[in-house]
């Protein structure tokens, strides 16, 4: 089960149903032995991309590739990938080994064999022994194991998760995540993940794809859409952004020079004109200091979050939220104080 995941190429891919455009032709190049994170609000597309890998949706329009073979017109069960499901679809009167072996007995491999390549697969995914189970026996944190060694134990060139971790809580939300992306290293599988949660896809991605009314907004590794997004909607979907609009008032090459209130910045030009800019800025870019010189600010509301403190500043620019660690001393509501930022925080993005 170590061999390298296949290259997933999605060319002028869309689906519509009837009037509705559910997803627009798109491209998407996926190299083998990655994952890709398809993030955006609901209906904006990414489940009925995902399915159309998957082979459970026809695709209306464009071609899907794996390992340089064209599966448009395959079944699912003709294309080598496998799904894990939000709900896990386990099988509740059959023990955990069974769950896990059913695919391969129903593809004709003898019990035996399937079972011993089943045993294989939980030990993969911490389950050594679990096989006996029901899974009604086990956690919710367990359970997504036992789906997620049912996908694995077909070797697929293809991994898919549809929300896989929705129904855990908080904590042990944490913790799956960071057994998937170990195992998709470890195993050099390819994955496809479907999330509207940006901590979750941040943690576990080599490429986030945005997607918003059913095309990509923006594709990249989390570090670039979070540091440097095309747009607003990138921009406040990768992550608490404030957005406020400046000025370019003179371009110098790749950078520009950007007014802001009473602050003066340098930042990347990325493509826009002089004038009037939309501007993000990161609440830790934020620097809060006693009142003089940079952008005057009054604290409408401070929130104590134990290692940091979240503020709300009232500023000439509109309300500001920011978060600080506040070492040296916490700010009071209605104090009044200045403002200045990180200009690696603040990014001149399109409307």
């Amino acid at each position: 089960m170590s061999k390298t995941g296949a290259e997933l190429r999605l060319q002028g891919l869309g689906k519509r149903y009837g009037a509705v455009q559910a997803v627009k032709p798109l491209d998407l190049a996926i190299k083998g032995g990655t994952l890709t994170t398809l993030l955006g609000p609901s209906g904006c597309g990414k489940t009925t991309l995902l399915r159309m890998i998957a082979g459970l949706e026809q695709a209306t329009e464009g071609r899907i590739f794996i390992g340089g073979r064209d599966v448009t017109l395959l079944s699912a069960g003709e294309r080598n990938v496998s799904m894990v499901f939000q709900s896990y679809a386990l099988f509740p009167h059959m023990s955990v080994l069974d769950n896990v072996a059913y695919g391969l007995v129903s593809s004709g491999l003898r019990k035996r064999e399937a079972h011993a390549r089943a045993e294989a697969a939980l030990e993969t995914v911490g389950l050594k022994g679990f096989g006996t189970r029901l899974p009604s026996e086990m956690s919710g944190g367990q359970q997504q194991r036992v789906a997620v060694a049912r996908a694995l134990v077909l070797e697929p060139d293809v991994l898919l998760f549809d929300e896989p971790l929705s129904n855990l809580d908080t904590r042990l939300r944490r913790t799956m995540r960071e057994e998937i992306r170990a195992l998709q290293q470890r195993l050099g599988l390819t994955v496809v993940y479907v999330t509207h949660d940006q901590s979750e896809a941040l943690a576990v991605s080599d490429m986030i794809v945005v997607m918003r009314n059913a095309e990509i907004a923006q594709a990249g590794t989390p570090h670039e859409l979070y540091a440097r997004p095309d747009n607003v909607f990138v921009a406040t979907f990768m992550g608490e952004a404030n957005h406020v609009r400046g000025r370019i008032e003179r371009i110098d090459g790749p950078m520009a020079d950007v007014t802001l209130d009473a602050l003066r910045l340098t930042l990347p030009q990325r493509g826009l004109a002089a004038g009037p800019v939309d501007l993000v800025i990161r609440p830790e870019a934020i620097r809060i200091s006693d009142a003089g010189g940079g952008i005057a600010a009054t604290v409408a509301r401070e929130t104590y979050m134990g290692s940091h403190t979240e503020y709300h500043l009232a500023t000439p620019l509109g309300e500001l939220f920011c978060v600080a660690p506040d070492r040296l001393r916490r700010r009071q509501a209605g104090e009044a104080v200045s403002v200045t930022f990180d200009p690696e925080g603040v990014v001149a993005v399109h409307p």
